[in-house]
């Protein structure tokens, strides 16, 4: 059990703040839910919605906020999270459904290893914190990473230094695990046959960005196309969050015929949606577009997608770009497209779909676009990060 808080008296959490902390008494507690009473660093009537802890790394780790709560709860406030970033901005709720991950469908997890005199430590980062705490097992991972964790460590050793900590994004592709090892020491010639002999289930390792082994394609299929991101390049979390936000883009573009994808990384929307229309996917990395692009054209039954690398932030698509279109599908980090979302709120594109990582932001955004005219429609909740505060959205939005 984590290490409560010490309190001079009795103290009731009488709510759960957006960093999943309990809140009381002026107070932010990890590790507490509303309903728990907390007497000298102890919990002495604990909360309907707690539950045991899956994990035994939980309150050390820094991974998981929210292990100790029930999954409906979790669900709700969630939920809850998003309505209430819409009501602070006039908004109306209009939350259809809410989509939650499973354990052990993570497919993609960034880990952080380093050598010591004896033994070589593998796992994440305590909360707020530099000291990395070893991992055996994670709940949230597919099973496939967890069985890989020893070659993981093993990697760490080539790769560490006794003065380095070198990080490790893994991800499950179609053909095996693809790994990307940053502030690794040089790789030399000898360290080949080590590799070799530890990297059966890798389809591809990169190197301080460099490619030195490939197996296979690490190759993620998106509709009918099989793209190879470039290594540790960003992807939905789960397979099933993914089915379901490219599932809610067709919906809210069904008709469609010319649609631009903004922030399209390496496809994940742009070549589903080109089963049925005209694609522009624009995107800041050219890596990321030259990979959407291979795919596109290696694939079939597909309409043309076009590429553009652009910054969306300094050099939005202007409002007269954008009336060609008959949909907009964005995707932005947590900062949001506030940019952008300036120059859609000016042009007469007739449907929007937002898919967002902040309900902050994109409430913020979504009030810019209904101030402009345009109308809220269905909104759904994607909880891709199991145990974890962090909350994604997507909704469509129509003018008339």
């Amino acid at each position: 059990m984590p290490e409560i808080t010490q309190t001079t008296g009795p103290l009731e959490i009488t709510a759960l703040g957006a960093q999943g902390d309990g809140l009381g008494g002026g107070l932010a507690v990890p590790f507490t839910l509303p309903g728990d009473v907390i007497e000298n660093g102890a919990i002495t009537h604990p909360s309907p919605h707690r539950v045991r802890p899956p994990c035994p790394h939980f309150g050390t780790c820094g991974g998981c906020a929210l292990q100790h709560a029930s999954d409906a709860f979790v669900r709700d406030w969630k939920r809850d999270l998003v309505a209430r970033a819409l009501a602070a901005h006039g908004l109306r709720d209009t939350i259809d459904a809410i989509h939650s991950s499973t354990p052990a469908s993570r497919r993609r997890a960034v880990l952080s290893g380093r050598r010591t005199k004896k033994t070589v430590q593998l796992g994440y980062f305590a909360k707020r914190s530099e000291t990395l705490v070893p991992i055996n097992d994670c709940p949230l991972l597919l099973p496939q990473i967890t069985a890989a964790l020893d070659a993981l460590r093993a990697i760490v050793r080539l790769a560490a230094t006794r003065t380095s900590v070198v990080k490790l994004t893994v991800t499950q592709c179609d053909a095996g695990l693809d790994l990307a090892v940053e502030n690794a020491r040089t790789f030399g010639i000898q360290n080949t046959s080590q590799l070799t002999e530890i990297t059966n289930d890798f389809a591809r390792i990169a190197w301080n960005g460099d490619v030195i082994l490939r197996n296979r394609p690490a190759a993620q299929t998106f509709g009918t196309a099989q793209v190879e991101p470039p290594p540790g390049a960003f992807l939905q979390a789960t397979r099933a969050g993914e089915a379901t936000l490219v599932a809610a883009v067709l919906k809210g573009t069904h008709d469609a015929r010319r649609i631009i994808d903004l922030f399209a990384g390496c496809g994940t929307f742009s070549l589903p949606l080109a089963r049925s229309a005209q694609v522009l996917a624009s995107e800041y990395d050219a890596a990321m577009l030259k990979a959407l692009d291979t795919g596109w054209r290696k694939a079939t039954g597909l309409r043309d997608v076009k590429t553009e690398a652009r910054d969306l932030f300094r050099r939005p698509y202007l409002a007269a770009e954008l009336n060609k279109f008959d949909a907009i599908v964005l995707d932005p980090p947590r900062a949001g497209a506030a940019a952008q979302v300036a120059e859609i709120a000016q042009s007469t594109v007739p449907r929007i779909v937002y898919v967002s990582c902040n309900p902050v932001s994109y409430a913020r955004d979504v009030k810019s676009l209904v101030e402009a005219g345009y109308s809220q429609g269905w909104t759904m909740v994607v909880d891709q990060f199991k145990w974890s505060p962090h909350t994604e959205v997507v909704g469509g939005l129509t003018r008339a």
